[in-house]
């Protein structure tokens, strides 16, 4: 069986389906890993998610997907670039927010991590610290998981949004610079979440969002073959990252 892990997906129903075309998937065979995101500011947010729970994708939960599920909640209001009236209006809503909302914020293979944005630097099992946590009250942990981009040596970050898309400065770095994955087994952490660093490739590195949200490309790593695969964007959905 062949792991995918997909990137940012973010209502890009079109493009999923040309990526698994041009995988040949197979779900007698193949199974998907999507980084999260799986919602939100592309053109199709209900056939996205119809079509990942139709395949019964074993991904894991970002921000935007809790955003959802906490604007069906009436926690939050929509936001400038939501593009989720659809699914909310749509008879399958129950059902589909369901199904998003039993996903995870964290798996765990022998050898692979599959996350949205990060892993904080003091975690030793992140299963553990993100057991039970609440999309719609995250913890800190879950914030740190859906939203990290740059943090200290100890996790602390430069701001709880880390919303930054400039680098911070010391002794702020990436969060997978304290990234040490012999002491996780050797794992590969797959994640998403940071359009504008694009594709990574690194030992025990796999970052995935390739923006294609914003007109570039939607990327997938085929964990056995170690191989990455991707289809172009037909458009730019949103405005900017």
């Amino acid at each position: 069986m062949r792991r995918i892990f997909i990137g940012d997906i973010q209502g890009c129903r079109e493009e999923l389906e040309a990526l698994l075309a041009k995988l040949r998937f197979d779900p007698a065979s193949d199974v998907l890993c999507p980084v999260g995101d799986l919602v939100n500011r592309g053109p199709d947010s209900l056939g996205a998610l119809r079509l990942l729970c139709k395949l019964d994708a074993q991904g894991v939960l970002g921000n935007h997907d809790l955003h959802l599920l906490q604007r069906a909640a009436g926690l939050r209001a929509s936001r400038v670039g939501d593009t989720l009236e659809e699914l909310l209006d749509s008879d399958e809503r129950d059902a589909l927010l369901a199904w998003l909302a039993k996903l995870p914020f964290v798996r765990r293979w022998d050898d692979v991590y599959l996350v949205h944005a990060g892993l904080h630097p003091r975690w030793r099992d992140p299963v553990r610290e993100l057991a039970g946590a609440d999309p719609l009250h995250p913890s800190e942990a879950a914030q740190f998981a859906v939203r990290a981009r740059y943090c200290e040596p100890d996790g602390a970050r430069p701001g709880r949004d880390d919303s930054s898309k400039v680098a911070p400065g010391p002794p702020f770095r990436p969060w997978h610079a304290f990234y040490r994955a012999d002491e996780h087994g050797n794992r590969t952490v797959a994640f998403g979440h940071w359009a504008t660093q694009g594709l990574l490739v690194k030992p025990h590195l796999r970052g995935l969002d390739t923006g294609c949200v914003w007109g570039r490309e939607l990327t997938a790593w085929i964990a056995e073959e170690d191989r990455l695969v991707s289809v172009r964007a037909r458009r730019a959905y949103a405005l900017s990252d």
